[in-house]
């Protein structure tokens, strides 16, 4: 059995009922956190999970909206308890870049959080790991594959398939349809994959907005990549324009119209189990 828990249904668009970008997966005994968009902890907290129970975090990319809490995930895991092992952060080329970044922002914090504790005497321990495709991890029976998406210009952007005990998820993050993630989608008990409304986006008046049209999967397209790769069941998230309430079942149709497999849609904390 693999746990899906979307923790934040957003976008870059504010929503104040949606947190940003963030899924969570547990897979036996590890818990792998997914992008970290605006509110994460927040919604973990929610779910039960805290920052030192992370066994690793994943990251599709490195646009801004699917990693504004990267320090806060980095601090309060570091501060607030005692986790002795480095926290790992998997991510597409550009990842360490990032990291060693806010960790320079975070400069202040460290050496102040330094200086008052006498228990924390070493800054945040990290290990980043990059990578556009093959295997990333195989430990205590949960395998984790990675391969090259097209969000082009955003580039390299990467997709995630976790494996445990027969079961597979796969975490498509940001892309338009592209044969790689068809590949690594195959057969997946479960694809998560971000979603405009294509037709809605359209309609409105702001051209920087109707920009995304050219990167990212309407429902529809997400959903003919569902049906392609043969998944069980599609997990929808990253809602453009913000799902109202009462509309789920029009988001819902449109991916029906291409995929005949049971359709997840719903708000931060909306679970799926997988197996």
């Amino acid at each position: 059995m693999i746990d899906i828990t979307l923790l934040g249904t957003g976008s870059p668009m504010v929503d104040p009922n949606r947190a940003g970008p963030s899924t969570l997966v547990k897979a036996g005994n590890a818990v792998f956190l997914v992008d970290c968009g605006r509110g994460v902890l927040m919604r973990a907290a929610a779910a039960g999970v805290g920052a030192a129970n992370i066994t690793a975090l994943l990251l599709t990319h490195l646009h801004s909206d699917h990693i504004t809490d990267l320090s806060d995930i980095i601090t309060t895991r570091w501060v607030t308890t005692f986790v002795a092992t480095p926290l790992p952060i998997i991510g597409p080329p550009g990842t360490k870049a990032v990291v060693e970044a806010t960790l320079a922002a975070l400069a202040p914090d460290i050496s102040y959080r330094i200086g008052h504790h006498a228990d924390i005497t070493e800054p945040p321990s990290i290990q980043v790991h990059e990578y556009t495709e093959g295997q990333v991890w195989d430990t205590d029976g949960v395998r984790i594959t990675v391969a090259p998406t097209d969000h082009r210009p955003v580039e390299p952007t990467i997709a995630f398939r976790i494996e445990h005990d027969g079961t597979s998820v796969v975490l498509a993050g940001d892309t338009v349809p592209c044969a790689s993630l068809d590949e690594l989608a195959s057969g997946a008990g479960a694809l998560v994959h971000t979603v405009i409304r294509a037709d809605l986006v359209q309609q409105l008046p702001v051209q920087r907005i109707r920009d995304i049209l050219d990167y990212h999967s309407s429902v529809e397209q997400a959903a003919a990549t569902a049906a392609r790769a043969g998944v069980g069941t599609l997990v929808l998230t990253h809602y453009v324009p913000p799902l109202v309430p009462g509309q789920e079942d029009q988001w819902r149709a449109l991916a029906a119209g291409e995929f005949s497999g049971t359709v997840e849609i719903g708000d931060d904390l909306h679970r799926v189990s997988v197996g």
